[in-house]
């Protein structure tokens, strides 16, 4: 007797998923690639042409402040997600998934309050303040051009109105502000994105970090 060939499940289809937003600070990691080129160079070159304990005290030196320029400005980053947001600082890793959301401030720095009440500072976004003057005043006048009647300008596309825009002229930490807060609205509530919040040191930056101070700290004392 033959058994007849089982017919194998139709395959369902995949849930669409869309790649995080990442948000990093581009003046941080300029500043931090060419902190790191000086401290190899010249840290290299003490531990090449140095005499007596000077390569000891350069290769302390580099285990010491290589990792914390790297932490400060190379490792911040925010990734936001349908399901959570990820903020990676410079000493520790943030998961949050927007279920667990509370808020996100902007002042004199821009963090996200968990429902628990724990507050986490967004290291890559950081806020300028000239930037928000600036952007005052291109919405005043803006404001002022719109109370005034519509002024048109000539432009690629041939005449347009000046007063058009988008929403309100904003900074660029806070516009990212501004659209995270849109993401926790509409995806606080979703099944996906309820969980615990989970907080992970970075133990690969603070150990190196540690260990050169150590031994930074014995050179030294050995005189």
């Amino acid at each position: 007797m033959t058994t007849p060939d089982q017919q194998s499940p139709a395959p369902q289809p995949s849930r669409p998923t869309t790649r995080d937003r990442i948000y990093r600070s581009p003046m941080g990691l300029v500043g931090g690639v060419l902190l790191l080129a000086l401290a190899g160079w010249l840290g290299i070159d003490a531990i090449v042409a140095g005499e007596g304990s000077t390569p000891w005290l350069a290769l302390a030196s580099l285990l010491l402040v290589v990792p914390l320029v790297v932490a400060f400005t190379v490792r911040p980053a925010v990734y936001a997600g349908e399901d959570r947001l990820r903020v990676r600082n410079p000493f520790r890793v943030i998961v949050l998934p927007w279920g667990e959301v509370a808020s996100l401030r902007s002042g004199y720095t821009n963090e996200v309050v968990s429902k628990a009440g724990d507050k986490y500072q967004l290291w890559a976004i950081p806020v300028s303040l000239r930037a928000r003057k600036r952007a005052a005043r291109k919405e005043a006048r803006r404001t002022q051009s719109a109370g005034g009647g519509r002024s048109r300008f000539r432009g690629a596309g041939g005449l347009m109105d000046a007063g058009v825009h988008d929403g309100p002229v904003r900074a660029e930490s806070d516009q990212i502000i501004h659209d995270l807060r849109q993401t926790l609205e509409a995806r606080e509530k979703a099944k996906t994105a309820q969980g615990e919040v989970t907080v992970r040191w970075a133990y690969e930056i603070a150990a190196p970090a540690v260990a050169g101070a150590v031994l930074l700290a014995i050179l030294l004392a050995l005189g």
